[in-house]
């Protein structure tokens, strides 16, 4: 499996992870600010939350690295959450924008 077959898979677990306020998945939402491979199918995920004091900032990092984790030839994952950049609702992909009614 090639370097971007892989990032597809990982984007699409990724989409398994919802915010449980919002009935949109973090990917779509805006959240994932970054995702690196590095040799040996180690994977980085840079991401952050719709807000500092978000009720799921415990569970949702995880839950993203658990179903990453899942992905047949993964090696390792590290999840790491910023906020810098705030998140804001311009980081939506137009799906979530559809979703939640802003356009």
């Amino acid at each position: 499996m090639d370097e971007a077959e892989l990032k597809e898979k990982i984007i699409q677990a990724i989409k398994m992870v919802y915010d449980p306020e919002i009935p949109v998945d973090v990917y779509e939402l805006g959240l994932i600010y970054d995702i690196k491979i590095f040799p040996i199918n180690n994977v980085y995920i840079q991401m952050t939350l719709t807000s500092p004091a978000c009720p799921s900032a415990g569970t949702i990092p995880g839950e993203v690295e658990q179903e990453v984790r899942k992905i047949e030839g993964v090696n390792d994952v590290q999840v790491e959450l910023t906020f810098d950049p705030p998140y804001s609702q311009d980081m939506m992909s137009e799906v979530a924008k559809l979703e939640l009614g802003f356009m």
